[in-house]
């Protein structure tokens, strides 16, 4: 290969290359954006998670604690109970006055303002004591609950009632039953804690708006709850899913909607084995509240970022398209000839070079016209260099004008000479285009001082032996053998023979 033909290989190279550099570039900030798309992808999910988790445990902590309070008051009000339930057994209490032997029943009662009276009914529901007062009013409770459930069932314990309205306020009706020792019943111990108890605890408590607190029997009777819904209290909520769950596993937590208002929560409990369970729930969005402010700030940045990549990516590649097209601009203007607009003799070298190694691999035809002006010398001394240089420009746009395919090229090989290169044409088609040309210059002379020109046509079928300047010279000579036969004419050149063709 000689220097042109290198230089232009080199030339394409750089340009593949430069192309390859803006689609790498492009992929480049495809990945970054991507790879740090993914990373704040797998931080939020990671911080989704950890806000749930961080809930679930905030939320267990507050039900144990809620859990341990309501314990330890009811463990202090049924011991209580229980002294008074044993006492009623001592045989010496009926021998002492009333009033010793209400002091000796209650001596031990808990005195405390979320606690009522503890009462003592017979085995017919008469009221015979109470701690509040000396001497109570006749009363029968025969038929509340808290009451026909110790007498139904010996072995029942600790009873604990619907919430309903006692002495003008709503309370927790608890009660221990009273057997003799040959196991017979003696009648009921009674006593009350306040509602005003759960209120006074619940509101010690920070919650949100959306925050729930409930507080269950094992039957699934709402005992209370915060916010308080009157309307709620006492009902069964055993029907709802989530209470079935609560009671089917010691701790845990589900998720669900509230029964009144709708809003999606988070429910936990930490131990349903106690009288009374606690139930606290927080709303799905203040869980996620932190988190959907930090997402907002992360998904903020990550945007600014890609629009960072992108605009950077984008005059990047402009940038390269820039001077990708100053370069190829910068290319053309040094292998075009700069008066008729055709190739220059560099860039025909390189072509010639290359289309005679195709048609070698591909035994294929390649043909050549060799044009030169008829008496230009003589021309250019009698009208000028500047009318010279426009009948040039005038051949030129003939030779242009017949040449169109992509493969072919048209050159001024130097002052008034110009080559035309025919890949694939057989020596017949290379001369129809040859007269052609010739005859479009003889047209437009006529109008312009009677310029014409001769033209040498050479075609082969590249051989090993064989350099693409043989072809050349075949050319040459047959442009030479047309000026010897009078000019205005084509002439086939063979290497040992020149024909004349018109």
């Amino acid at each position: 290969m000689d220097t042109h033909g290198l230089l232009d290989t080199l030339r394409r190279e750089i340009h593949r290359r430069r192309r390859m550099s803006a689609r790498l570039m492009v992929v480049f900030s495809m990945i970054t954006v991507l790879g740090f798309s993914a990373v704040c992808g797998s931080v939020l999910i990671d911080m989704r998670r950890g806000a749930e988790d961080l809930a679930r445990q905030t939320l267990e902590n507050l039900a144990a604690s809620i859990d341990a309070d309501i314990d330890r008051n009811l463990e202090l009000y049924d011991s209580a109970l229980r002294t008074v339930a044993g006492k009623l057994l001592l045989p010496e209490l009926s021998a002492v006055d009333p009033t010793i032997a209400r002091l000796i029943l209650f001596d031990h009662s808990v005195a405390a303002p979320q606690f009522g009276a503890i009462r003592i009914y017979d085995q017919h529901g008469n009221l015979m004591r109470d701690s509040a007062v000396p001497n109570p009013a006749a009363e029968n409770r025969a038929d509340q609950p808290f009451f026909t459930a110790q007498h139904d069932d010996p072995n029942l314990g600790l009873f604990i009632g619907k919430p309903q309205q006692l002495d003008g306020a709503y309370s927790l009706i608890v009660s221990r039953r009273v057997t003799g020792q040959d196991g017979q019943f003696l009648g009921v111990v009674a006593g009350s804690i306040k509602f005003d108890y759960f209120q006074d605890l619940f509101k010690r408590l920070r919650l949100q708006p959306n925050d729930m607190i409930a507080v269950l029997a094992h039957d699934g009777t709402l005992i209370t709850r915060a916010p308080l819904t009157p309307e709620l209290i006492g009902k069964n909520m055993m029907f709802t899913p989530g209470v079935q769950k609560m009671f089917g596993r010691r701790s845990g937590w589900f998720a669900g909607a509230g029964t009144l208002d709708g809003v999606k929560r988070m429910f936990v409990w930490s131990d349903s084995t106690r009288p009374l369970v606690v139930l606290v729930a927080k709303s799905w969005d203040d869980i996620y509240a932190m988190w959907r402010r930090e997402a907002i700030w992360i998904g903020i940045a990550l945007l600014v970022l890609a629009t960072f990549v992108a605009a950077v990516t984008v005059f990047f590649i402009h940038e390269i398209d820039r001077r990708a097209e100053a370069e190829r601009r910068l290319e053309e203007l040094a292998t075009t000839d700069p008066l008729t607009g055709l190739t220059n003799r560099r860039k025909f070298d390189a072509a010639i070079d290359a289309e005679w190694r195709r048609a070698a691999r591909q035994n294929s035809s390649i043909a050549l016209l060799m044009i030169d002006a008829d008496h230009f010398k003589a021309f250019n001394d009698s009208f000028g260099h500047q009318a010279g240089d426009q009948m040039l420009v005038g051949i030129a746009v003939c030779i242009a004008d017949t040449v169109q395919r992509a493969s072919d090229c048209a050159a001024r090989f130097g002052g008034e000479e110009f080559a035309v290169l025919l890949p694939g044409l057989s020596v017949q088609a290379a001369v129809s285009v040859a007269e052609t040309i010739r005859r479009k210059v003889e047209q437009w002379s006529n109008l312009e001082g009677g310029v014409t020109v001769s033209i040498g046509v050479a075609s082969t079928k590249p051989t090993a032996s064989q350099h693409w300047q043989d072809l050349v010279e075949v050319a040459d000579r047959a442009l030479y053998g047309a000026k010897e036969l009078g000019r205005n004419r084509c002439v086939v050149g063979g290497r040992s023979e020149i024909t004349l063709v018109a």
